[in-house]
């Protein structure tokens, strides 16, 4: 069953130029060190390959208040490649929270970008 939906759009000059103006100070307090490697593998579309990211942190839907922190989540990949988000902390919890009794979560992530936009898609299926 699916307990979540969720879809964001992002400009990814808003994202370079956020980079350009707070540069380290802005990828640590939004990026996991995962995601910032990512992005330091990928010099000439870093900003593209941040703006993916924090689509995916605003598509699940958790907000950000009550303990939620843009890096408490995550975009990671799975053993076969695709994207996943890793949950910590207070998206973590409010992750649990969301879930039915006796049932797990699974996310599904899909990330694309079309310079100037990049876009995230998070479906959340309640599994048994």
């Amino acid at each position: 069953m699916i307990v979540g939906l969720g879809s964001d759009l992002c400009s990814i000059e808003r994202i370079a130029a956020s980079l350009e103006r707070w540069g380290t100070r802005f990828e640590e307090r939004v990026f996991t060190e995962i995601e910032r490697a990512k992005a330091a593998r990928r010099p000439h579309t870093r900003a593209g390959t941040y703006a993916k990211r924090f689509a995916a942190k605003e598509a699940i839907g958790t907000g950000f208040r009550a303990g939620v922190f843009m890096k408490d989540i995550g975009v990671i990949n799975a053993p076969s490649g695709a994207p996943t988000l890793a949950l910590a902390g207070g998206a973590a919890a409010r992750l649990a929270a969301l879930t039915p009794p006796g049932h797990r979560v699974a996310i599904h992530l899909t990330l694309t970008d079309d310079h100037p936009w990049a876009q995230a898609f998070v479906i959340l299926e309640a599994l048994r």
